[in-house]
């Protein structure tokens, strides 16, 4: 990660040097490796922002916040090759740390919020269909398989274990159908799990849901060719919605600050004697 600070303040640093001869003010090493932090991050802003920038204009501001001016700040760098018992690669590793400590706590309290979002999620998921056992055993079982389900933004979590075993007549002949159905009455998010005979296995996938999409269709058993007699069994099927981050939140908050500003008490003796 230094390696990536040096270039930057190695290229401020060369501007800051064509210093003026005339006497300035010497900034504390400590001020002045929080110059360098938040020069940096000026500097960094305008590089990813490509708006144009007039030459050390965009650190006047920064200079201007702790009480200095770009002579000052120059002067100051200059002033380093005159005094023995300090360095400017002192300062500038400083300003490093800084960068670094900085970034590191925006970590942790992005780490919090992301917890808090899976926290929100996680609390206000809805079950819309679980059936612990399901088994197919004729053609008539199979219209349980198909199942529909009106949808708001969000996302939909469709899972289950299924089996098909040795008294199957299919073949290869079997798979689950799962798409969401737009507004217009199309398909989209087509997807399609194969069904082997004696191979069990398990089934998960989420469905991302927006406002141009009206129903999920989950068909757990779909035939590629004539039906013949099955023998299928699933366990363990379960539909779930679960809500965007931003609504989760909302609703956690909501659920958590159950904060009334007037008591009861208050609220009965402020309303009319007729609508008592």
């Amino acid at each position: 990660m230094k390696s990536l600070f040096r270039i930057p303040f190695a290229a401020a640093l060369a501007l800051f040097a064509v210093a003026s001869c005339a006497r300035r003010t010497v900034i504390p090493d400590d001020e002045l490796a929080l110059i360098f932090r938040d020069a940096y991050l000026s500097n960094a802003y305008f590089t990813d922002s490509h708006e144009r920038r007039d030459s050390l204009r965009i650190y006047e501001p920064v200079f201007a916040r702790y009480g200095y001016t770009t002579a000052d700040v120059e002067y100051t760098v200059g002033t380093f090759s005159r005094r023995k018992s300090a360095r400017l690669s002192d300062v500038v590793e400083r300003a490093i740390a800084l960068l670094e400590e900085e970034g590191l706590r925006y970590e942790g309290e992005v780490a919090v919020l992301d917890t808090i979002d899976r926290v929100a999620q996680r609390t206000f998921t809805r079950t819309l269909f679980a059936d612990s056992l399901l088994r197919v055993r004729s053609l008539r079982d199979t219209a349980r398989c198909r199942l529909t389900f009106d949808v708001v933004p969000g996302e939909y979590r469709v899972e289950y274990r299924f089996e098909v075993d040795s008294l199957d007549a299919n073949g290869r002949a079997l798979r689950g159908e799962f798409w969401l159905e737009t507004v217009r009455g199309g398909r989209a998010s087509v997807y399609y799990q194969s069904m082997y005979r004696d191979r069990p296995d398990r089934f998960q996938r989420v469905f991302a849901v927006d406002s141009t999409h009206s129903r999920l269709h989950v068909d757990l058993l779909r035939f590629t060719a004539p039906p013949r007699q099955p023998s299928v069994t699933f366990r363990d099927v379960r539909v779930s919605y679960i809500p965007p981050a931003a609504r989760a939140v909302d609703s956690l908050y909501a659920r958590q600050l159950d904060i009334r500003i007037f008591a009861d008490e208050f609220l009965r003796a402020a309303a009319p004697a007729d609508s008592l």
